[in-house]
């Protein structure tokens, strides 16, 4: 225990010794911590999006033509449902499609009810389990009479996910070379500390104390930079991804049927995975800092 608090109070103090530089890297871990919530909220809201793509991939809407009758409906469902790589198949009335639509409207869904008529159309809808039998499906639902038009975005959707994907991959890329980066600038940071010491760590290593009895203080050193910086940039992100959505507005993201991961549900996450990689970048920075003069 003695041994522990001496450890977490040289590291204070080695820390106010050398506040200009742990200024300094504390700024610099929060500018690429900052970078990195950029691109994990990118990746986040990316892949939610895409999810939400993935609904319109799962399913065929069938649009019928106004003069289509009850009983034709029924034939198509019957005649589907069958079908090998369908789930279900249900018809929509557009009195169903317009509360939908309002729906996706969010608060601003009564705008609607301004419409003389619903312009909206009858439809049958085939869920599908099998996305491999998709195509077929897509071609055979288009050859029966009554119907306007096959609502089935296979290329599109296709596109936005291997946009998504490539997103994804690039975002990954930046992420581990800025964390590379944040390592060796507190690496560099606490090496100076080190070298304003040699002589002393050089004493205590003639007495016999031990490599890490003498790593513990630049250790938390290393530890506390990354706290901070953690703490700094967690704070920053809320307020600007906050900010964000408010001067969107929920109604636009509604309107798009955008969805849009709700800040405290993020932020909640970015604290945890912040925390731990802020640490992580002060004790690897610390540990690397170090070999050199213990010849660990």
């Amino acid at each position: 225990m003695r041994s522990l608090l001496y450890t977490i109070k040289q590291a204070f103090i080695q820390f106010g010794r050398n506040l200009n530089m742990a200024f300094i890297s504390i700024f610099a871990i929060t500018c690429m911590m900052l970078i990195l919530s950029l691109f994990f909220i990118l990746v986040i809201n990316v892949n939610t999006a895409a999810e939400t793509i993935k609904g319109d991939y799962d399913s065929i809407e069938i649009f019928l033509l106004d003069e289509t009758t009850e009983e034709q409906a029924n034939a198509i469902i019957d005649d589907m449902k069958d079908e090998d790589g369908v789930s279900d198949v249900y018809y929509k009335s557009k009195e169903e499609a317009m509360a939908e639509f309002k729906g996706r409207w969010g608060e601003n869904g009564y705008l609607l009810d301004s419409l003389q008529d619903n312009p909206l159309p009858n439809s049958v809808v085939i869920m599908i389990d099998n996305l491999e039998k998709a195509d077929d499906l897509a071609n055979k639902a288009a050859t029966f009479d009554g119907i306007e038009d096959v609502k089935y975005y296979k290329s599109t959707v296709d596109k936005l996910l291997k946009a998504t994907h490539f997103i994804q991959v690039a975002a990954i890329i930046i992420m581990i070379f800025l964390i590379v980066v944040s390592v060796i600038v507190v690496s560099n940071t606490i090496k100076l500390t080190v070298f304003n010491r040699a002589d002393e760590i050089s004493i205590m290593k003639y007495v016999g104390a031990t490599n890490w009895f003498i790593r513990g203080p630049f250790l938390v050193e290393g530890i506390i930079i990354g706290v901070i910086s953690s703490g700094v940039s967690i704070g920053i992100t809320a307020v600007v991804y906050q900010n964000l959505i408010d001067a969107i507005g929920a109604e636009v993201y509604s309107m798009l049927s955008m969805p849009v991961v709700p800040m405290p549900f993020l932020i909640y996450n970015f604290a945890w995975i912040f925390m731990a990689l802020g640490i992580s970048i002060g004790s690897c920075g610390s540990i690397i800092s170090m070999r050199k003069f213990l010849d660990a």
